[in-house]
């Protein structure tokens, strides 16, 4: 099995946390308490939570219950589905294995990669940043399945293989899964994966959090979540430490520099400013660009990432019911619209 540093060592292990400055770890006592008070009050059965600053771990918990009947406690490398927070992690791997290490472009006409596309005039870096064909914004992740075909083009590798290997292994993402029916593996997972591998997987989809609705403010069991296929934009489960594994291998050499800061900067069309960059959100808070993303499995889980480039700060809330995502309208582009977002922005960045 391949699990290898980045980057001669530059791969950082989730036990080396930073030493906080009394100010700081102060800082994040009220976020903590905040947000568990947060948690409480929407009725969230569990959070797993991570700060990264400047490279390192600042802060990390779990709060609640990932199994409330089991009474088992919330952990930071509890898995979740992640739902189409999936697309950052889709879009990062495709800007590093076709654009940085071979010669697609970003303004490559999908058809040239897949010409079954029906929409001729459609460019990769359109639905990367959900650019619909009228040239508007219109935030539909079911569009970007079209890039998993590109990616397996380009990359001459099964999506799930590419994401596995050149992603989970690469960075160390131990608790995250290539697609939530890896349990019950296919033929075809059977051909891609060999037999450790799915064991591994079957493991780790067997500790996925308990997904819950949430009714008037009280968890109940949602026992009819079905297992989604996975593809650019969904399927993925991983763990709040696993997704700050990649997060500081993002800002540290994962992509290209010239890469990294078009995926982070603001899109257009026709001339026009775009709520979003290449795989993320992007918007700015008291004069500070931010990068964000979040995905929503109904009634079942949540997940949101919010990004400040610029301190080398991010956020990493995962979730098993959507109170974290659903009710805040997030599709829309304005992260401030949500309570846990907002209490990390003015918390940070005041």
């Amino acid at each position: 099995m391949r699990i290898l540093g980045l980057l001669s060592g530059a791969l950082i292990s989730v036990a080396v946390f930073e030493q906080p400055s009394s100010a700081q770890g102060l800082t994040y006592d009220i976020f903590a308490r905040t947000l568990e008070s947060l948690r409480v009050e929407a009725g969230i059965p569990a959070i797993s939570a991570v700060i990264v600053q400047d490279g390192r771990i600042g802060w990390s918990s779990g709060l609640g219950r990932q199994d409330v009947e089991g009474n088992i406690a919330a952990r930071t490398d509890t898995p979740y589905a992640i739902g189409a927070l999936a697309q950052t992690l889709g879009s990062t791997l495709l800007l590093r294995k076709c654009v940085d290490q071979s010669y697609l472009e970003t303004t490559d006409r999908i058809v040239r990669w897949t010409p079954a596309y029906p929409e001729t005039e459609t460019t990769v870096g359109e639905l990367l940043s959900h650019t619909a064909p009228d040239k508007t914004f219109r935030y539909a992740p079911s569009r970007l399945s079209a890039l998993t075909a590109v990616i397996q083009e380009c990359a001459s590798a099964k999506y799930p293989q590419l994401l596995g290997q050149e992603l989970f292994d690469l960075l160390a993402m131990i608790n995250s899964v290539p697609g939530q029916t890896l349990n019950t593996p296919t033929a075809d997972d059977v051909a891609m994966f060999e037999p450790g591998r799915l064991v591994r997987y079957g493991d780790t989809l067997r500790r996925l959090a308990i997904p819950y609705r949430v009714i008037n403010r009280r968890p109940v069991r949602n026992t009819d979540v079905a297992p989604t296929q996975i593809d650019f934009a969904q399927g993925v489960v991983s763990s709040a430490l696993d997704l700050a594994q990649f997060d500081m291998a993002y800002d540290n050499g994962f992509l290209a520099p010239a890469t990294r800061v078009h995926a982070l900067s603001q899109a257009f069309a026709n001339g026009t400013p775009l709520r979003t960059g290449l795989g993320w959100f992007v918007q700015a808070y008291n004069g500070e660009p931010i990068a964000w993303q979040f995905g929503v499995v109904e009634n079942a889980y949540s997940s949101l990432i919010v990004k400040v480039p610029n301190r080398r700060l991010t956020l990493i809330l995962l979730a098993n019911s959507d109170g974290l995502t659903a009710p805040f309208a997030l599709e829309a582009g304005d992260v401030t619209t949500s309570i846990f977002a907002r209490t990390f922005l003015q918390a940070f960045l005041p």
